[in-house]
């Protein structure tokens, strides 16, 4: 029997290599089987029933000569019920063949405990050391009789769910005459059970912020993919390492914008850029700038409007994109004063035949091309043709020829190109001479076309 006890107890051992805890309310429940041996000598008694001497406290103790010893004869159950506190129940078996020297047979003890435990061990701990105190119940052979109990014991903890214990109790007779009192020993099994870990990281779901999700422990159960110190729930880069100013997201380009909120997360930029920069300055990032080294207008997809002829004037405002103009008058050139002079006198170069609206001369063709080409150099502005008779006949027939000279005029232009809409007509009869009337000379002079600024 003895080589029984020590071989289990090798096989036992042998099982505890880790960590473990001691009984907790993740494991509210510990189911214990094993051996006892009930020892009835060593029990400060004078004589027991069957007259042997017991001796004093301890003497012999672990004289296992006196042990009466049953395989698998105890099972036990406990309920962790508070802090270091539990209720257990234990029920053992045993075939008594010694009473101290004293050899019998055929004698039956069994043991009904019900016991308070207090552990002395932290919640953490792989050694569980523990007391315990309570009543019993028991039978010897046909005898039937009440106790109490006292003892203590130690258990170790492979792990979460299973543990080895050892203790001894010191069982107590109320009842001197029928009642056994004695030393009981005890080597068990211990199996912790009740708790969930639905994820299996460990921790139980109770204590579990992620029950469904296997996390970490550190992390209250909550996973960290990224290993950034920041739980993935809490992550909004639960895949990339960041930091937690940027809610556990990089900033690769280090501009102070976390890489999901960046636009331009690999090159530096500016939070009003979306994280982008803007190299020329123009307020369009570099990333939707057709022209990222040139300032130029969000319209033009921050490239400069062009200016064909160079005048300051974008060439979408420029009235004469193709002719350097200023911007007062829209991009093209003003019209001088000295130019209306020349319009007015290449008119009165114009020949027309006598009494009629007729031009007439190979040199007046020269001059309305001269005149179209002024016209040109001018497209914006319009001009006024203007006739103008002298004082020979009356003031209506001079007033009609005027008329009539005036449109010959602006035909011959247009004819010859020039823009129809940029032309009108006026007449004048005799009402504005600049020569003298009285005079044949005077009177030439007033035989003309003249040119005025049209009102725009």
């Amino acid at each position: 029997m003895k080589t029984l006890i020590r071989g289990l107890f090798l096989a036992l051992t042998l099982v505890i290599t880790s960590v473990a805890q001691a009984q907790d309310d993740n494991n509210p429940w510990v189911i214990t089987f094993g051996i006892n041996a009930v020892d009835s000598y060593p029990t400060n008694a004078p004589t027991n029933q069957f007259g042997g001497e017991t001796g004093n406290w301890f003497n012999e103790f672990y004289n296992t000569s006196h042990w009466n010893i049953s395989p698998i004869s105890t099972l036990g159950v406990s309920r962790y019920v508070a802090d270091r506190f539990s209720l257990s129940s234990r029920f053992s078996f045993n075939q008594l063949t010694t009473f101290g020297d004293t050899s019998v047979q055929g004698t039956t003890f069994a043991s009904l405990n019900l016991v308070a435990r207090n552990s002395l061990a932290k919640k953490s701990s792989t050694w569980e050391p523990f007391t315990e105190v309570g009543a019993n119940y028991n039978w010897l052979d046909d005898e039937q009789y009440f106790g109490f109990t006292v003892g203590g014991g130690l258990v170790y903890w492979k792990n979460d769910n299973l543990g080895i214990s050892y203790q001894v109790n010191y069982n107590h007779s109320v009842e001197s005459v029928t009642g056994l009192t004695n030393f009981q020993h005890y080597l068990g099994v211990n199996f912790k059970y009740g708790g969930v870990d639905t994820d299996g990281d460990g921790v139980y779901d109770k204590d579990d912020a992620c029950p469904e999700v296997a996390g970490l422990e550190e992390f209250g159960g909550c996973p960290d993919s990224d290993g950034d110190g920041i739980t993935d729930k809490e992550d909004a880069c639960p895949n990339r390492a960041g930091s937690a100013e940027m809610n556990g997201c990089p900033d690769t380009d280090g501009d102070g914008l976390s890489d999901i909120e960046d636009a331009c997360p690999n090159r530096a930029g500016t939070a009003q850029m979306g994280g982008c920069p803007d190299t020329d300055g123009d307020g369009v990032s570099d990333k939707d700038d057709t022209c990222p080294e040139e300032a130029g207008p969000a319209a033009n997809n921050g490239c400069p409007w062009p200016d064909a002829d160079g005048d300051g004037v974008a060439d979408k405002d420029d009235s004469c994109p193709q002719l350097a103009g200023v911007a007062v008058n829209n991009g093209c050139p003003e019209l001088p004063q000295d130019v209306i002079e020349t319009l007015n006198t290449e008119g009165t170069m114009i020949r027309f035949k006598a009494e009629s609206a007729e031009i007439i001369g190979a040199d007046s063709a020269e001059v309305i091309q001269k005149i179209k080409g002024i016209l040109e150099s001018y497209p914006t502005a319009t001009f006024v043709v203007e006739g103008h008779a002298s004082s020979d006949g009356s003031k209506g027939y001079n007033l009609k020829l005027s008329e009539s000279r005036a449109a010959s005029v602006q035909a011959a232009l247009i004819a010859a190109g020039a823009d129809a809409s940029r032309l009108s007509t006026a007449s004048y009869g005799e009402e504005k001479p600049i020569g003298n009337n009285d005079t044949a000379k005077g009177r030439k002079v007033n035989r003309r076309v003249q040119f005025t600024l049209g009102k725009e």
